[in-house]
């Protein structure tokens, strides 16, 4: 896998900022939700995070006690992962791909967490890869959480929303059925819910749930940048009461796949 652009685009981009906006603690707080209600029930678990980036759940999990393996394929985000570290911490930060996770044995890990590689994988044979790969190193009874940036957010609000029909049309980047075509210098590859679900079947697990972890909220991020206090509270108690309904989770801007090994 050439890391060419994802280096470029991680070396300039604030990807802490993000998740610490308004707007984008949504999908963070929802993420964080589903990772501490499966931690609360184990004693001691060991959780690996791969493609861990500057560490904004890798070191919280860390802070928080837990005993974490950090893997990341960017030198410039693992450095900015370190940097977070006072010693105290059970982490351990590796520089490794996804796609091989050799290093590290066989049926170890209670939670495996893959929060960024999907996001980066074109192929389908790279996919089952990562996937295969995260679900061998989780002891049985584990659970991998998924993370998957997903199409329709994306031909809403940039083909049509910017008005860039004209302009990915002319490049061949979508299909008669409008998916996303995507490539590694557009940065990111946009799935369907059907697509995760195709993804799944090549694996030894069964599905627990597939969450929207920010739902609408991309959509109204001005709105949701601009609530008080009180009213982002109530923003969220709606967004967790309808973030697992089947019948709006592809609209997410991002979605968590949560499986657990067979």
């Amino acid at each position: 896998m050439n890391t060419d652009h994802l280096e470029s685009y991680y070396s300039l981009y604030d990807e802490d900022g993000r998740l610490l906006s308004r707007h984008g603690q949504v999908e963070y707080l929802t993420t964080m939700k589903y990772i501490s209600e499966h931690l609360s029930a184990l004693s001691d678990p060991a959780v690996l995070e791969v493609g861990a980036g500057t560490g904004r759940y890798s070191v919280t999990l860390a802070k928080q006690g837990f005993k974490v393996t950090a893997v990341e394929l960017i030198k410039h985000n693992l450095d900015i992962l370190t940097s977070k570290l006072d010693g105290s911490e059970r982490i351990t930060p590796i520089l490794g791909n996804a796609l091989d996770l050799s290093f590290l044995g066989d049926n170890h890990f209670d939670l495996t967490l893959v929060l960024g590689p999907m996001y980066h994988l074109y192929t389908r044979e790279d996919k089952i890869k990562a996937l295969r790969e995260a679900v061998r190193v989780t002891k049985p009874g584990g659970k991998i959480m998924i993370a998957y940036c997903m199409n329709e957010p994306t031909v809403i609000q940039y083909v049509f929303g910017l008005n860039k029909l004209n302009e990915v049309m002319e490049l061949n980047m979508l299909t008669p059925d409008w998916h996303c075509i995507s490539e590694p210098k557009d940065l990111f590859e946009l799935v369907r819910t059907e697509d995760i679900a195709e993804l799944d079947a090549e694996l030894p697990v069964k599905r627990i749930k597939l969450v929207a972890t920010d739902g609408a909220t991309n959509y109204k991020r001005e709105y949701i940048d601009a609530m008080d206090d009180e009213t982002f509270a109530k923003w969220m108690d709606y967004h967790f009461a309808i973030c697992e309904r089947g019948d709006l989770i592809g609209a997410s801007h991002h979605t968590l796949d949560i499986l657990e090994k067979l």
